[in-house]
């Protein structure tokens, strides 16, 4: 389907500063690889801390696992959209999640100077991919789809969201959004070979 002779489809690639400041805190608790989907570590890592003194008193590592769980479920429902993290001094977002809350009070300031390191970090990096004409046209493997099935490609938006992750790979979430890690993006036959499955399936 086509509107106005332009595509009815829409690939986004973006990166998510509140998923970001949600896998530092997750990796400098050390709550090892959880969640769904579960992506791997951050990279580089960051400094592990013991947080149990911290959330004792509001349940302890099982409340802190379960809440960390229930918010990336929440962030990655919400497709990582939004540039917020948790708002100081209170972090009104994680009321319902006191260990949490607590955890994001002992670590704010460090989770907040990663994360935003990070979005600066990636700016200039798709600001170089573009320069040098690196990165992947998805919307080609788009066009190939559609000359593969004879029709329009159906309107859909895919978005991928590139997080600093230390696995080379992509995590797909139904219906149509891909966790990426960045440096997959900087491979294009790996990235292609991630990205193309998904295209076919719902283009």
């Amino acid at each position: 389907m086509r509107v106005n002779r332009e595509p009815s489809w829409k690939v986004r690639v973006r990166t998510s500063p509140s998923m970001c400041f949600a896998l530092y805190l997750r990796d400098c608790a050390g709550l090892g690889v959880i969640g769904q989907p579960a992506v791997s570590p951050v990279k580089p890592s960051v400094h592990c801390t013991d947080p149990r003194q911290a959330v004792h008193a509001v349940g302890g590592m099982t409340a802190l696992r379960v809440e960390w769980e229930a918010w990336w479920y929440e962030l990655v429902a919400g497709r990582g959209n939004g540039h917020r993290v948790p708002t100081p001094p209170e972090f009104p977002e994680l009321q319902a999640m006191p260990a949490l809350q607590q955890l994001t009070h002992a670590h704010y300031g460090t989770a907040l100077t990663w994360t935003e390191e990070y979005d600066a970090a990636h700016r200039e990096r798709e600001r170089s991919r573009m320069a040098r004409g690196a990165r992947l046209d998805v919307g080609e493997l788009v066009r190939e789809r559609e000359l593969e099935l004879g029709r329009a490609a159906r309107n859909f938006t895919l978005d991928i969201v590139e997080l600093p992750l230390s696995e080379t790979r992509a995590w797909f979430v139904e219906p149509d959004m891909l966790l990426v890690s960045e440096d997959l993006h900087d491979d294009e036959t790996a990235f292609r070979s991630y990205v193309q499955p998904v295209v076919e399936f719902i283009a």
